[in-house]
């Protein structure tokens, strides 16, 4: 099974996001955070964590690039229980059994997103506020001749 995790191939991340996400923790994209904004919200740091950031799910930051890598399926479903608890501490979800399948949901397309890639592809998102919402887009960078290990940390 793959998923993704944070990278950092420069320090911009902390220049550009309000929070930056630590290189090694796993991310989704985290549109879920965006679903209600307006043009109005787009500006300064906040319209570069939608137009492209990935949500962390550990320090709920964000990060520009994230590398697919092997995750267990104990690891997945630790990933699952994080962010329906974050769904009900942070976004106003009623109980943790309200946020599960939400959770769920955004772990499994995070997922099927990483599945078929080779690991150390890398992965950036594109954002852009749309008259029937947010709709996200993928560029996928296939694994160079170097190991990422060289120049950039991606987790244990």
């Amino acid at each position: 099974m793959k998923f993704a995790r944070v990278i950092r191939l420069d320090e911009s991340d902390v220049e550009v996001f309000r929070e930056a996400a630590e290189p090694g923790e796993w991310a989704v994209p985290g549109t879920f955070a965006f679903s209600n904004w307006t043009e109005a919200e787009l500006t300064g740091k906040p319209a570069q964590e939608f137009a492209h950031g990935w949500l962390g799910l550990t320090s709920f930051g964000r990060a520009s690039v994230v590398a697919v890598t092997s995750i267990t399926e104990a690891e997945r479903d630790t990933l699952v229980d994080i962010l329906a608890f974050h769904f009900a501490e942070a976004w106003g979800a009623p109980d943790l059994k309200a946020a599960r399948p939400v959770a769920e949901e955004e772990i499994a397309h995070m997922s099927g997103l990483c599945a078929d890639q080779a690991e150390n592809t890398l992965i950036v998102v594109a954002r852009e506020l749309t008259d029937a919402g947010v709709k996200d887009g993928f560029r996928l960078i296939p694994p160079q001749d170097a190991s990422l290990d060289v120049f950039a940390v991606h987790g244990d």
